[in-house]
């Protein structure tokens, strides 16, 4: 009987998904309550209606949302100041009106939060610190 030797192409590595350590679950919880709220509130001043509000450990994203109606959130959202949550929910939720980012899309979010542009600078810079927090 011969040797086989078997070389993985990607690293072995496990994220807090994958563990489910109780601090991710507990972070997720508090990211869910959160969201909840916050569509809960934004959703009626935006006259939309969601169908499901999903919370994920995304490496890039903030958040999506899709064709059917259901909200995608990144559990760090529990990291974020109040009023850039507010941002990322309402940014979301205008989605359900256009899901593309044109004209009339920022139109609807300006029509909920008048400085989204303020809040959307802010989201990247706080975004840089929170990832390089989380590389160390």
């Amino acid at each position: 009987m011969g040797l086989k030797i078997f070389v993985r192409k990607k690293p072995l590595r496990t994220t807090l998904t994958q563990t489910k350590s109780s601090e991710y679950l507990q972070y997720k919880e508090i990211a869910r309550k959160l969201v909840k709220g916050k569509a809960e509130r934004f959703s009626n001043i935006c006259e939309v209606e969601y169908k499901r509000i999903s919370i994920r450990n995304q490496k890039t994203k903030w958040g999506s949302c899709s064709s059917r109606g259901n909200l995608n959130f990144n559990y760090r959202i529990v990291f974020l100041p109040d009023h850039i949550a507010d941002y990322l929910v309402v940014h979301e939720l205008c989605h359900l009106k256009e899901l593309n980012h044109s004209e009339k899309y920022w139109e609807h979010v300006r029509r909920i939060l008048p400085d989204y542009k303020k809040h959307k600078k802010e989201l990247k810079e706080v975004s840089k610190r929170i990832k390089a927090q989380a590389r160390t």
